[in-house]
């Protein structure tokens, strides 16, 4: 089959840093779309994000001349973000046969990723559903990550593989639910050494796909001067509203 624009389309046939990485980005701002339309090639994958950069730097792992666009959204900002899409059926069936099928919302399950690659999956995974900011408590600076999906069954499995690789106890995994106040989200956070760890984590192996954004959120708490503490004694987590705990 003859196809109009090239991709590599071997790239979620084997295991490498970027590609454990563009699954993870896809696994949060990823999707399968279906057409009606067509008998043939009926899907096509979508990735979407705000930082327009990132996605040029996916574009060029996958090795692809697929357009990215402004995609369209309402309210009074004309453009959300930006998409890439790519109608290719081998592309599609390798990440489906990885574990992301169409309508991912509704029926994503762990994926299973080799520990060597778990890193950049989580680094990917971090960068489209992931948060990091740093704020102050009492007077006293703190840090907060943490990560969100709308499947319990998947953040589940990461909470056990994330917290077991950092060596930590698991999070508590709490419940809230979209601003449409439709599809429920579960969240796990981490919170000053544990987000050291876990920086440790997703960057020690230097990297080629990150957001710089995010990242330089971890580096730059590594540059603020903390007062020594005792961790019985550290300001508490004034102001967090922390929804109903799913598990321990």
């Amino acid at each position: 089959m003859i196809f109009k624009k090239h991709i590599n389309q071997d790239f979620f046939k084997n295991w490498t840093s970027e590609m454990a990485y563009v699954l993870g980005y896809i696994t949060a701002d990823g999707c399968i779309s279906v057409s009606k339309d067509r008998e043939k090639n009926r899907f096509t994958l979508n990735i979407t994000s705000a930082e327009k950069r990132n996605l040029f730097r996916i574009k060029k792992a996958l090795e692809s001349q697929h357009k990215i666009s402004k995609k369209s959204g309402g309210g009074k900002r004309k453009y959300l973000a930006y998409q890439l899409q790519i109608r290719h059926p081998v592309i599609t069936k390798d990440l489906m046969d990885l574990g992301i099928f169409p309508r991912k919302t509704y029926n994503l399950n762990p994926i299973k990723v080799p520990d060597k690659y778990f890193p950049d999956f989580v680094r990917g995974f971090f960068d489209g559903d992931g948060t990091v900011y740093i704020y102050k408590v009492n007077g006293v600076w703190q840090i907060k990550a943490g990560f969100v999906s709308s499947s319990l069954l998947f953040l589940q499995d990461l909470n056990h593989r994330l917290c077991a690789h950092l060596g930590i106890p698991e999070k508590t995994i709490h419940k809230a639910k979209d601003k449409r106040g439709k599809i429920p989200l579960y969240s796990i956070i981490f919170y000053v050494e544990d987000c050291r760890k876990l920086a440790k984590f997703m960057y020690g192996n230097n990297p080629i796909l990150y957001l710089p954004r995010k990242r330089k959120v971890f580096e730059k708490w590594e540059t603020i001067k903390r007062h020594p503490y005792i961790k019985q004694h550290y300001p508490s987590k004034i102001g967090w509203r922390l929804k109903e705990g799913i598990s321990n």
